[in-house]
């Protein structure tokens, strides 16, 4: 395998400071650009858009806490065994979170956005600005426990 380094693009200030799993689309925070690599121009034109899509790290979790293998989603035991990349939790390989979220505005190298489910200080490693083009083609389809799991997760 192929050794990959990333460095942040940003970092997530204010919003949470602790993980927990629900109600996120209550919570703003800024991703500020690291000043030191882009310059307010790199978000340029990214104010048009309405949702970004943010690639960040699980700073808090252990690694050594990650889960290669299946498990209960949130510990429910109503819900069935699923491995670890049929759940988006955030005890996983390589810690990687990516979350939808509002785009609220763009001032110099800070971006305000509202229901990013990362919290304050989570290195971010990319951001996207979210076309609705790139959603799923078709229908899609999820188990009942996933439904239920995110019923009031936003």
């Amino acid at each position: 395998m192929t050794t990959v380094t990333l460095h942040p693009v940003g970092t997530v200030i204010g919003g949470r400071t602790e993980a927990f799993d629900d109600d996120w689309n209550t919570e703003e925070a800024l991703i500020r650009l690291d000043g030191t690599r882009f310059a307010p121009d790199a978000l340029a034109g990214l104010d048009e858009f309405s949702h970004l899509e943010v690639v960040f790290l699980f700073h808090l979790v252990d690694p050594a806490s990650v889960h290669t293998s299946a498990r209960r989603p949130r510990g429910n035991p109503d819900w069935p065994p699923v491995g670890i990349f049929a759940q988006r939790a955030k005890n996983r390989p390589n810690r990687l979170g990516v979350s939808r979220c509002r785009l609220l505005a763009v001032d110099g190298l800070d971006v305000r956005v509202r229901g990013l489910d990362a919290i304050d200080g989570s290195p971010v490693l990319d951001l996207k600005p979210y076309m609705a083009e790139f959603g799923p083609q078709g229908e899609t389809a999820q188990p009942a426990w996933a439904t239920e799991l995110m019923r009031t997760y936003y």
